[in-house]
């Protein structure tokens, strides 16, 4: 995908931590780098001044202060990458949600303060991650070492084929490994579980393989990609979890049922992005 990384900046530890992971894939992806910080609208209870307001002289000097910090850091890692900022007023979801439609990929992170102010753990980037147009990247905190792995959850669905694209492609530009990540539930148990036990060890088998199989046109398809596949039986989200752990970057995909009113995550991603510590990036089939 061609244009931009956008970063959601607002001068907070996690939006840092963003920029930084932000630069580092620009300048392994060839990419450029934009960092939007977004100054919401208010509008006071007394007086007679109207809605929109323009930023006063104070939240303006915070914005290109945190802005300019922002493009400071981002240099000091990457200094062959083009980086851009741009101040904007308005809905800081919608405004971000309008970047995506042309931004490779839009950069977040977990928690904000400034223009993220008020927002609990995930609001901001769990809305964005669930009607952007394409990859959301959240970035819990400051990356600390390296495990050269990628993970990636895969069930053979149009949303977990454009997770796939993108996780190569990350494991590509960081000479990593990339584990695919296959999680079947079996049934709940009931009082004749006993019972089902072969047969249910007979799906698990058959999904396993259907699983493998799916995964081998990939994997011949990029033979310089290390591609290791992983089937486990297992609550997916307990299953990214625990493959999280050795990981640089946890890659799923977004369940979005089209229109901007109904699109949403789905269970898995939005728990991924909830419980594992590690940098997620959530995908959205373009179009």
């Amino acid at each position: 995908m061609a244009g931009q990384i956008v970063v959601g900046v607002d001068g907070s530890a996690p939006a840092t931590a963003a920029v930084e992971w932000a630069a580092d894939d620009a300048s392994r992806r060839g990419r450029s780098l934009r960092l939007v910080h977004v100054c919401e609208q208010w509008a006071p209870s007394l007086g007679k001044a109207q809605w929109p307001l323009s930023l006063d002289e104070a939240e303006a000097e915070y914005s290109a202060e945190a802005l300019q910090a922002a493009a400071n850091r981002a240099h000091e890692l990457a200094s062959g990458v083009d980086v851009t900022t741009e101040l904007r007023e308005g809905n800081i979801v919608e405004q971000l949600i309008a970047e995506s439609a042309s931004a490779d990929s839009v950069v977040l992170g977990s928690r904000g303060l400034g223009g993220f102010t008020g927002m609990v753990l995930g609001s901001v980037s769990m809305a964005v991650a669930g009607h952007a147009a394409g990859p959301v990247v959240v970035v819990r905190g400051p990356v600390e070492g390296r495990h050269g792995q990628i993970v990636v959850g895969y069930d053979g669905s149009e949303r977990a084929r454009a997770a796939m694209e993108y996780a190569i492609e990350q494991a590509r530009a960081r000479q990593a490994r990339l584990q695919v990540v296959y999680a079947w539930q079996a049934p709940l148990s009931t009082p004749y579980a006993t019972a089902y036990s072969s047969a249910l060890e007979s799906a698990f088998e058959q999904q396993k393989r259907a699983a493998r199989e799916a995964v081998s046109p990939w994997r011949e398809k990029n033979p310089d990609v290390e591609l290791t596949d992983e089937q486990v039986c297992e609550h997916p989200v307990a299953a990214l979890m625990n493959a999280s752990a050795s990981a640089d970057l946890v890659v799923v995909g977004s369940r979005g049922m089209g229109g901007f009113a109904s699109a949403m995550l789905g269970s898995v991603s939005r728990g991924v992005l909830h419980h594992v510590t590690c940098p997620v990036a959530v995908i959205r089939p373009r179009g």
